[in-house]
């Protein structure tokens, strides 16, 4: 493993556009349940799951019933207030000030990335602490809005200035992904030299679709052969590095040049370590 951290060091500090995308892997070592996993809430409250399918239906059909169930139903994550984010937040917020890490786009609707410092982030699957407007979407913070006193004074749903309804950051099932947030991941990926993969299973779709889409890319890369011969051939324009509990489709599919198999919350600090050490 410690030859994979070196290398991913020198692969980082050889880049010129590196980003990070992090699955729910990465928040499981700050104390916040993943959905699928054998303790996931899904796999302990399957009736849990079934409502979120409907969740979105409901917005479009009742917004004001939307958001009296909202209120009324307590946080499957937990208080994602308290929870704070782990070494492993902290590692990729700590690549992008040295300038190593362009961006993180993440699944995860923690806020936990952000609270660790992250500037360009990417929040693929909404934030747990924002509101958006269905019309124009504009994101506002959810404690800009008394949504309790709306409720008790029966003025749900929440209007945005533009006159739209407020919902929920958080994409739903069936829910398209915000047209903005598309674009600038598909942007983001296209165009980065090194895509870091970090505790995610790379199984949920559109997201998923990212990895596929960097290692598209091709560049010429001129080489030698034993005669003298130069040629120029096409290559990969991306090196993916999956950090990963386990070996996940990107590996298996060798979309991935390499797994680091372990906790991201260890791995991605001494991949940090390591790239101060190339700098000096």
């Amino acid at each position: 493993m410690e030859d994979l951290i070196k290398k991913a060091a020198q692969d980082l500090a050889n880049a010129q556009y590196a980003i990070a995308l992090s699955g729910a892997g990465i928040s499981t070592e700050s104390g916040i349940p993943d959905f699928r996993g054998p303790s996931g809430v899904w796999t302990k409250d399957p009736e849990a799951e079934r409502r979120a399918y409907q969740s979105y239906g409901k917005f479009l059909e009742n917004p004001k019933e939307y958001w009296e169930e909202r209120l009324r139903a307590p946080s499957l994550l937990g208080d994602l207030e308290k929870t704070q984010p782990n070494p492993g937040h902290l590692a990729l917020a700590e690549l992008e000030k040295m300038g190593k890490l362009k961006s993180v786009i993440t699944q995860n609707v923690d806020g936990l990335h952000e609270k660790a410092g992250t500037k360009n982030l990417i929040e693929y699957h909404g934030s747990y602490f924002k509101l958006r407007c269905s019309k124009c979407g504009l994101r506002i913070g959810s404690d800009e809005i008394d949504l309790q006193e709306l409720n008790r004074k029966g003025e749900l749903p929440p209007l945005c200035r533009c006159g739209g309804v407020l919902k929920w950051d958080v994409v739903h099932f069936r829910e398209p992904i915000p047209e903005d947030v598309a674009r600038r991941s598909q942007e983001e990926a296209w165009k980065c030299d090194l895509m870091l993969i970090c505790g995610t299973s790379a199984v949920v779709y559109p997201f998923a679709q990212l990895p596929f889409l960097a290692r598209k890319r091709t560049i010429e890369k001129q080489t030698t052969t034993e005669s003298g011969l130069h040629v120029v051939k096409r290559a990969p324009a991306t090196t993916i590095i999956e950090i990963n509990a386990e070996p996940t489709p990107l590996t298996q599919e060798g979309i991935s040049d390499y797994l680091i198999q372990g906790k991201t919350g260890r791995i991605l600090p001494a991949i940090v370590e390591q790239v101060k050490r190339i700098r000096t």
